[in-house]
Order: structure tokens, then sequence, then C-alpha cells
């Protein structure tokens, strides 16, 4: 998600993504499982910082243990916020009974995010408790929790193994919530060793069972320098029900700050 550069901006952020490619030593040296689990994830936000704000559309499809299908049509709007977790504003538009709803979550470093849905039937903003974030989101395979941006500082780390998914050489790193409220003890991440890119993340629950897996797909590169999965399938396995997300017509640096991420304003979302 970020700005629409000129042809030169655009060529020294090519060079600066080389040069960020090359291999971390704190990775490659590190021998302690830990340290090198911080490395990696430290990495993989580095190659994800500096985009500035974005827009883009989503369809969500949701699935039964049947098969069943429910489409919906979501406008997602993002603003990265320095020194601080993301800001992002996901405004429904299709079907009918979910028109006009607008979810608005502020991440934080640190400590429990804060998150708020303008249901228009009842005309009136919900403040989401800090205790209800395990909960599905609209419905979804996604708990609210999945809609925060990623910060390091929220998760211990452990690097369990190399691995290889769909013909890339991967890392594997296990993930420990340390925010209060987590809906999930762990989680298991695969991310490729060349560009830092989540592949799949594996959620078990308080009880340290299987829950759910996440696997991404349809890469594509924006500024020469961010890449975004267009396709995520949350697939959850205790209820045999599914989520496929797909992302369309990303734009970076349309514009968008604080104020069109204000709560007082989520009634008037459009």
């Amino acid at each position: 998600m970020k700005p629409l550069l000129m042809l030169a901006s655009l060529f020294f952020a090519s060079m600066t993504l080389q040069a960020n490619e090359s291999v971390n030593p704190q990775i490659t040296d590190a021998t302690d499982p830990q340290a090198k689990g911080l490395a990696i994830a430290k990495e993989m936000k580095a190659r994800n910082t500096g985009w500035g704000d974005s827009e883009a559309k989503m369809t969500m499809i949701l699935r039964d243990k049947s098969g069943n299908e429910t489409d919906r049509k979501v406008r997602v709007k993002s603003l990265e916020v320095e020194g601080d977790g993301d800001k992002s504003l996901s405004i429904f538009d299709e079907p009918r009974d979910v028109e006009g709803t607008a979810f608005l979550t502020y991440s934080h470093i640190e400590g429990n995010d804060d998150q708020w849905l303008f249901l228009p039937a009842l005309k009136r903003v919900k403040r989401i408790s800090s205790s209800n974030k395990s909960g599905p989101w609209m419905g979804s395979e996604f708990a609210y929790e999945d809609l925060s941006s990623f910060e390091v500082e929220k998760y211990d780390y452990k690097f369990l193994r190399e691995d290889e998914l769909d013909g890339r050489k991967m890392y594997v790193v296990e993930s420990y919530p340390t925010y209060e409220n987590s809906g999930y003890s762990k989680t298991n991440t695969w991310i490729d060793q060349e560009h830092f890119r989540v592949h799949r993340i594996e959620f078990f629950d308080t009880k340290g069972d299987a829950l759910k897996t996440m696997n991404v797909s349809d890469f594509k590169l924006y500024l020469d320098k961010y890449w975004r999965g267009h396709k995520q399938v949350m697939t959850n396995h205790q209820t045999g029900k599914s989520t496929v997300v797909k992302w369309s017509e990303y734009e970076f640096n349309t514009g968008l700050d604080e104020s069109d991420f204000n709560k007082s304003s989520l009634k008037r979302a459009r």
C-alpha cells in the first residue's frame, strides 16, 4: 500500500530493494532459535515499511461446511502510522444486509488494539471489547485480531526450521502472542527466504490444538518494492468452514490521512 512515484524515485526504490534483499547476517549467523526467529520477523516488517497509504477492493467468500457460499464486497483503506501500528477502515458494499457496515481498526505496537464497528441497522458505533478479539469478524473465519497490522513487538518468536513450499525455500517461525485475550496460543508461519512474504500461517487455539490455516498466493509487486498476496484462504479445521479473500484494484499514495480514520465519522463512511 504506497505512493505513486516519479520514474527516478521508482529507480531508487528498485535499487534499495536489491540492497535490502541481501542476506541478513542476524538471520544466517544466528544459532539461538529465539534470536533467529526475532531477526526474521524484523526483516519481514522492514520489507513492508514505508508504503504510506493505500486503497483496495476485496471480495470475501464465506463457505460453510456443506460448501454453500455467500459473497461480500468490501472496500479497504489503510494508513501507515509512524511510531505505532497501522490504521484500517473496511466498508461493506454488498450484499444488502451488510451494506454500509464499517469497521475501523487502530493497531498498536504494544497493548490491545482499538476497534469499532458501525452497524447501519442500529445506527450506532459499537466498540469491540478486547475480550472479544478472538470472535469471528463479520461471520468469516477471520477473527477480529487477524485484522490488525503485524507488529513485531506483540509476539515472542522461535525459529523452527527451514522448509520448502510450492518450490520456494521457507523459514518456519513459531510466534506466541504477548498481548491479552488472544484466541491463539501460538502460530506457525511460512516466510519465503527471497522476499520475506508470508505464504502460510497455522493457528493453534488456547488449548494448543490446530484451529485454522491461512494460505496466501497470487503475489504481485507494487512500486518495485512491496508485495501483496491477492488471494487468502482461511480454513477452520474445527468447524469445516472457510473464507476466501480476493484482493483487487490496489492503489497507493491516494492522499489518505488521519481524518479518514476518525471513529466519529464511521457513520458517514462511504
